[in-house]
């Protein structure tokens, strides 16, 4: 009975046609809207319906009702932007190339949004945190959308809510707008809710209700914003006929494995997902698929129900033949990080098979699943079978790659403030070492967890303006490891937010001595030892950033004044004109300008400058 059903509705109803499948080869001439929502940094077990009874998540929980329920769902990387790629290319990251902060989806890579556009969906993208705006952190990933809701250019909020992180229910509410503004299908809207990211805040009544657990709470606020959007489908009549996608991008380690967050370790507190799939019409409403699959498998499956088309490889499969039971078999889940690789750690690669878990790394690690299911007894030794059948399984999939992309992404400095504040190291924080010629020569990041875990507490702490809690961490970790420029760098620049440039020139010229070719370093220290009052020693750090990194506008104006404080006004100048070709209607930069010209008596230049000056201040 339910085979004849599945055979009707794939090949006589308005929705699916699977050629493979199915007899019918023509796309439905009325194609599904898509909705797909990632729901970030979620643990498939702190969702209720996957058997955790400690949280309310009724959305999700209706969905698991409404649509099909796969339990055993992993990911292919614990970071939000080789995740979310893709899910949006059907790729593993080795393949789309998005293995860092910054770093392009080119457009050799065919995104999910393409396929539809050209099968004549309307498009749109609502994202939850800069982390994925396309003009910054994710260049490529707007491609194919009619509409991307980026974060504004410049923000006035001082907090982390607008500048760098959406509330989900403004995310919804946003998706909510668009839709009603183009209420014509097909519609393909994706929808992105960061909240259950740390830090952990959640609104109220969240916050008190899980006040002893807010991960659990801002997992349970972002399932109301969830509930919130299907409510806002079912009053449009879209819900029924819809086919509906919800999935985690990545886990959280909450501790485990000594991992506080996520995008270090390859183990399933941060692989393992929810994913739910609501199916147009209903069909297969209450199913569980208990194989395991991957969020690779999403784009397939999109393109089955949707008759949308590509030649471009996938490493997904469409999921519709587990729901008739025509493929029994698991899908082996490929893990692979190298944001280790920003503390200069070596990369991880994962295989998870046949009940069990290989790690590749430079302390490898064999799990049998079945077994331990947490992951807590290594049983690796290299002369096992298992562990040699496993090796030569990510070997022939390495083989079968593209070359990697360079490590230390094209994260331009400009957008640096923004991982930090959301906890996540940028490209000027990369020291040297990852740049060795064989990655397995660096440190296991399994040595090494704690110096991670105080870094990311003391950047979230700094961007809180918890400087003393910052300052705490920061010294931590350099007790742990007294060469780490970066922790010495962060510091030296959070006792300069604290005003103490004192200390900080000191830390900061520490962390310059361990990488001299940082021009952000050199940047920082020369603002610390002018507010210290050291005019020549700032004049000889501004001058080597500006010598590694040209294009810096706020260095140019600092060296600038310096410069006329030190009576060398034409050697201000032609620091400040540099910085005014930089910014050419900066008030700032143009009264420097006035005051130097004046100083070298050239009055006429003078004048105009400080015209100019008073004319961009009357307009703002």
């Amino acid at each position: 009975r339910m085979r004849w059903r599945w055979f009707l509705f794939l090949c006589l109803g308005p929705f699916l046609s699977l050629g493979t499948l199915c007899l019918a080869q023509s796309a439905p001439k009325n194609p599904p809207d898509v909705y797909l929502i990632t729901l970030d940094t979620l643990r498939a077990d702190h969702v209720r319906c996957y058997g955790y009874d400690k949280i309310q998540t009724p959305a999700l929980d209706a969905l698991c009702r409404d649509g099909v329920h796969f339990t055993q769902a992993f990911t292919s990387s614990p970071i939000t932007n080789t995740s979310h790629a893709s899910i949006l290319t059907g790729q593993l990251p080795s393949v789309h190339g998005v293995t860092d902060f910054g770093v392009p989806l080119t457009n050799t890579h065919q995104t999910l949004a393409e396929m539809l556009k050209q099968r004549g969906y309307a498009t749109a993208a609502f994202i939850g945190a800069v982390i994925l705006d396309s003009t910054a952190l994710a260049p490529g990933f707007n491609r194919g959308f009619d509409f991307y809701d980026n974060f504004p250019a410049q923000s006035e909020s001082k907090s982390r809510w607008g500048r760098v992180e959406r509330r989900g229910m403004e995310v919804v509410a946003h998706a909510e707008a668009w839709m009603a503004k183009h209420p014509a299908g097909p519609r393909f809207v994706w929808v992105h809710l960061y909240d259950a990211h740390d830090p952990y805040e959640p609104p109220a009544p969240y916050s008190e209700i899980y006040r002893d657990r807010l991960y659990d709470g801002e997992v349970a606020y972002a399932d109301s914003a969830l509930g919130h959007f299907v409510a806002a489908l079912k009053k449009s009549g879209a819900y029924q006929r819809s086919l509906l996608i919800v999935t985690g991008d990545h886990g959280e380690g909450l501790g485990e494995h000594g991992e506080d967050t996520h995008g270090i370790f390859l183990y399933d507190s941060t692989l393992h997902v929810p994913l739910l799939m609501k199916l147009p019409g209903g069909v297969n409403a209450g199913q569980v698929v208990e194989t395991q699959v991957r969020t690779l498998d999403i784009l397939p499956t999109v393109i089955a129900v949707t008759g949308a088309k590509t030649s471009q490889r996938l490493d997904g499969a469409s999921l519709l033949p587990l729901l008739q039971g025509a493929e029994a078999n698991e899908r082996p889940a490929f893990g692979e990080t190298d944001y280790p690789q920003r503390f200069g750690w070596a990369p991880l690669r994962s295989l998870r098979a046949q009940g069990h878990k290989f790690i590749e790394a430079p302390k490898p690690e064999l799990y049998n699943l079945k077994n331990d299911a947490r992951e807590l007894r290594n049983l690796y030794a290299p002369w096992e079978a298992q562990v040699q059948k496993m090796r030569a399984e990510l070997a022939e999939l390495r083989a079968g790659l593209p070359p990697p992309p360079p490590s230390g992404s094209a994260v331009p400095q400009r957008t640096v403030e923004e991982l930090r504040a959301l906890g996540y190291l940028g490209a000027a924080d990369v020291g040297s070492a990852t740049n060795v010629p064989e990655p397995s020569l660096l440190p296991d990041a399994k040595d090494r967890i704690e110096e991670q875990n105080l870094l990311h507490r003391a950047m979230i702490a700094g961007e809180d303006g918890k400087f003393a809690e910052a300052r705490a961490a920061f010294e931590k970790m350099i007790t742990l490891n007294p060469t780490s420029a970066t922790a010495l760098a962060q510091l030296g620049e959070i006792e300069l937010k604290d005003g103490d440039s004192v200390h900080a020139a000191q830390h900061l010229e520490q962390a310059q001595k361990l990488r001299p070719e940082d021009a952000s370093v050199a940047w920082h220290l020369g603002e610390a030892r002018d507010k210290a009052g050291d005019l020549p020693g700032a004049r000889s750090s501004l001058e080597a950033s500006l010598k590694i990194s040209p294009a810096q506008f706020a260095a140019r104006l600092l060296l600038g004044n310096v410069l006329l404080r030190l009576h060398e006004p034409a050697a201000a100048v032609d620091q400040l004109e540099a910085a005014a070709l930089l910014q050419p209607k900066n008030v700032e930069v143009l009264l420097a300008l006035a005051k130097a010209y004046e100083h070298l008596g050239k009055s006429a230049e003078a004048k105009e400058a400080a015209a100019k000056a008073a004319a961009l201040g009357k307009k703002n």
